[in-house]
């Protein structure tokens, strides 16, 4: 008989879990909440507060001084991973919207945290490209288009320090992940591919984890080649 060590989690306990976490009721994040859901349905893309209180304990333990995050949205994960970093650290944050990104300045100039930010407008794979060799990084989270995940990562990885954390948001894909034709759903397809991926990957150390919609951390391994850090 195999163990189930795990909790199914209905609405009562999904809320209790959302109630239980440092900062919660942070008054810029829940009035960026309120400005995001005015956008319509399009809002679902923001993540939820106990997974932003997560990435800021991630850089926060880990002490980043550099982050980087492709896919802004309307600043949630930019406030949180900004949050966490030591005194000097920097976020780089890539998006394509004007539009929603001027939320994210708004919001992130309230919490008083433009000289933590450095955010570039375009497609995400070009920039990721054209950076500067001396941008190498400790912490990334992406939560962007996920058919470009697998191409994100492996621009990533390079500029990751040993050790250095990747985190993919939305990996299980609300329960989508275990559909019998993915081929029908192309973004849902391409993250199973990356799930598979990951766990396989021999340059990573990875797990993933029932956290909102699935978060997949991968850690880094030493020894794995990176661009050289000139900072």
């Amino acid at each position: 008989m195999a163990l189930q060590h795990y909790i199914r989690l209905d609405d009562a306990l999904c809320a209790y879990v959302r109630n239980h976490h440092s900062g919660q009721g942070d008054p810029v994040f829940l009035d960026l909440r309120e400005e995001t859901m005015r956008l319509g349905a399009v809002a679902e893309m923001m993540i939820p507060e106990e997974e932003a209180s997560l990435l800021s304990l991630l850089v926060g333990a880990m002490r980043v001084q550099r982050a980087i995050e492709i896919g802004t949205f309307t600043g949630a994960s930019g406030l949180a991973i900004a949050r966490g970093l030591t005194v000097g650290g920097k976020l780089l944050s890539l998006d394509r919207s004007e539009e929603w990104t001027r939320i994210a300045r708004a919001f992130w100039g309230r919490a008083g945290l433009d000289d933590r930010i450095e955010l570039r407008l375009g497609p995400a794979l070009p920039s990721l490209e054209a950076l500067e060799a001396e941008w190498s990084f400790d912490f990334a989270f992406v939560d962007a288009d996920k058919t470009g995940y697998d191409a994100y990562y492996e621009a990533l990885l390079p500029r990751m320090r040993p050790g250095g954390v990747i985190v993919f948001d939305n990996m299980l894909r609300e329960g989508r992940i275990l559909g019998r034709d993915l081929r029908r759903d192309p973004d849902t397809e391409a993250i199973a591919r990356l799930n598979d991926k990951l766990r396989e990957d021999s340059r990573i150390e990875g797990v993933l984890l029932p956290i909102a919609d699935g978060i997949y951390l991968c850690r880094k391994k030493e020894g794995e080649a990176s661009l050289p850090n000139r900072h």
